[in-house]
């Protein structure tokens, strides 16, 4: 019981092994009394998996002990992407448990807990489930566990959101690679219901997801790009093992990152669909982000790294979009829990409006912002974890790193060291989960970006 902990996302262990029957349901007892505690046996429970070795019989388990507590349980009645049970948890005001290790390797399986809310698990929450374990909880009543279809509510929420007709309109090869994974049956099948043509690779779910990983990032993507690049005025598009990331493929072939997507889709929200509020990222996002909320006369709240800190601000200021480095996003009107399958279709969208290749977008964005920023990021591995707290304030007394002055210092997550260029940053963060520290590095140019890494070594 000692090897399950919380981390940013639900607990995550190889299945098997740590992720065995005896501590699955060691942490069902914890989200039991949880929810027993906070809301009593009236509150409902919903269950979803997503296509990975055992997730489904996992669920069912988890569903048929919290039956045995007294809670009416609903069991998705099949794959399900965490978006789309998260959406539910906030429609049916349910809590949820989502087995998945989204983008983690095919041996792992994991938890997460999705509050009524419908975005990640807070700290206090986690805290609380972690205490949990170790504490007993009974019988309360008897409950039941009942097959439920959770995707028709989400399509309609989704086409409240979504132009669908506009997307239609747009002359695009659209190319879905479904990456074994659980947004096949959503997103397809949302072009499908609005005869919207497209074409696919990869479309049936893998517990193995085709001997890759589910991670929709150029080097698992290769068939997608070439797909592609073969296809003339093509974009492809891809989700993680769960659907709450997004990968997004330009019409040369190339990988267009999470934090040019988040700007387009900021720049498309404002002038097309006239959304008003803030722009909420963490503080490992780019400065690119600022530049374009700057210009759009948007307010910028920035979060600790992890998308439940983007989640929380979201519940509390409503900004216009959310989203992380990584490859997770979500907006106005929808959940305060990342969903690729809504950032591939606003990208659709911003395209369709506009009437312009993914490509034209991404120039348009940089005509705008002035420049270009160029992001890296170096893990370096520690002998054990006391060495971090040292390095940490090291670096938080550090007046420059070789010629970059510094001009002002965060450290809501980590050390973050803005330099009197004003155009770059490093940021120096531990992992959480092991002795290693994560430092990325930004700047409007490549000349001093390696410049910058070159020094900080």
């Amino acid at each position: 019981m000692g090897n399950i902990k919380f981390g940013t996302d639900g607990w995550r262990a190889v299945t098997g092994k740590d992720f065995n029957e005896e501590n699955v349901r060691t942490v069902t007892k914890a989200i039991g009394k949880y929810v027993f505690d906070n809301f009593g046996l009236d509150k409902k429970i919903i269950a979803g998996y997503d296509p990975r070795n055992m997730a489904f019989e996992f669920a069912s388990m988890t569903a048929e002990q919290l039956a045995g507590y007294g809670f009416n349980v609903l069991l998705s009645d099949k794959v399900i992407p965490t978006p789309v049970l998260a959406y539910n948890a906030k429609h049916l005001n349910a809590c949820a448990v989502m087995f998945t290790a989204s983008h983690n390797p095919p041996e792992y399986l994991g938890i997460k807990f999705i509050p009524d809310y419908a975005g990640p698990a807070t700290s206090d929450i986690t805290d609380e489930l972690m205490n949990n374990l170790d504490m007993p909880f009974e019988i309360q009543g008897q409950g039941a566990v009942v097959k439920y279809d959770f995707s028709s509510d989400y399509f309609v929420h989704i086409e409240k959101l979504i132009d669908f007709k506009k997307i239609k309109e747009l002359n695009k090869n659209i190319i879905f690679d479904g990456l074994y994974a659980a947004s096949i049956g959503y997103f397809d099948r949302l072009l499908d219901n609005h005869g919207i043509k497209y074409e696919s690779l990869h479309m049936f779910h893998d517990v193995n997801f085709g001997g890759g990983m589910p991670e929709p990032k150029p080097k698992y993507l290769k068939e997608l790009i070439e797909k592609v690049k073969q296809t003339p005025n093509s974009a492809g598009f891809a989700n993680d093992g769960d659907s709450d990331r997004f990968g997004v493929i330009n019409e040369n072939g190339e990988y267009v990152s999470p934090n040019e997507i988040i700007a387009i889709l900021l720049m498309h929200l404002k002038k097309h669909k006239n959304y008003t509020g803030s722009l909420v990222k963490t503080v490992g996002a780019s400065l690119l982000l600022n530049r374009i909320a700057e210009k759009l006369g948007v307010e910028v709240i920035e979060t600790a790294v992890g998308f439940k800190h983007v989640g929380e601000a979201m519940r509390k200021f409503n900004p216009i979009i959310g989203g992380e480095e990584s490859g997770g996003l979500s907006i106005q009107g929808h959940i305060p829990e990342k969903d690729g399958i809504l950032a591939n279709l606003l990208i659709l969208e911003a395209m369709a409006y506009e009437n312009k290749s993914l490509v034209e977008l991404q120039d348009d964005l940089y005509n705008f912002a002035g420049c270009r920023f160029f992001n890296d990021r170096i893990d370096k591995h520690l002998a054990n974890v006391d060495e971090i707290k040292p390095l940490l304030e090291t670096y938080k007394n550090k007046t420059s790193v070789g010629d970059f002055k510094v001009i002002k210092s965060d450290i809501k997550d980590g050390v973050k060291l803005y330099f009197d260029d004003n155009s770059s940053w490093m940021l120096i963060r531990p992992s959480g989960t092991e002795p290693l520290l994560r430092i990325y590095f930004e700047s409007d140019s490549t000349e001093k970006l390696e410049k910058l890494k070159e020094q900080a070594k």
